[in-house]
């Protein structure tokens, strides 16, 4: 099993939702997340200074199973890239076990539903 978390764009996150849901991953947790990126000047828009130093994004935390983990990168990777720089990152962790708390199931068996795969 593999936790995968992306950091992508906000603008982008209906896109990649869309491309999880369609590549059968049906479970994911995200979260509004702030960071400090490379960029460190002001822009303006409208005569108002901003600073981007801080940059909004979406941390999306999924865990999979390992035959899940490659068209799981790849929906994110096709969906959430802009080519521009702030296109995010994707990190892939291992997860050493995972139990379902209604039935007590443990492993990778925990994270689906098992009468789905009969």
């Amino acid at each position: 099993m593999k936790k995968i978390e992306a950091i992508i764009r906000r603008t982008k996150f209906e896109e990649v939702k869309d491309a999880l849901l369609e590549a059968d991953i049906e479970w994911f947790s995200y979260y509004n997340v702030r960071g400090i990126g490379k960029t460190r000047e002001g822009r303006i828009y409208r005569g108002v200074i901003y600073d981007t130093s801080s940059i909004e994004r979406i941390l999306i935390s999924i865990v999979v199973r390992d035959k899940n983990v490659e068209k799981t990168v790849q929906a994110i990777l096709k969906s959430a890239q802009t080519g521009e720089i702030g296109d995010g990152r994707i990190f892939i962790i291992p997860v050493e076990d995972s139990i379902r708390i209604r039935t007590g199931e443990r492993g990778d068996i925990a994270l689906y539903n098992a009468e789905q795969e009969k």
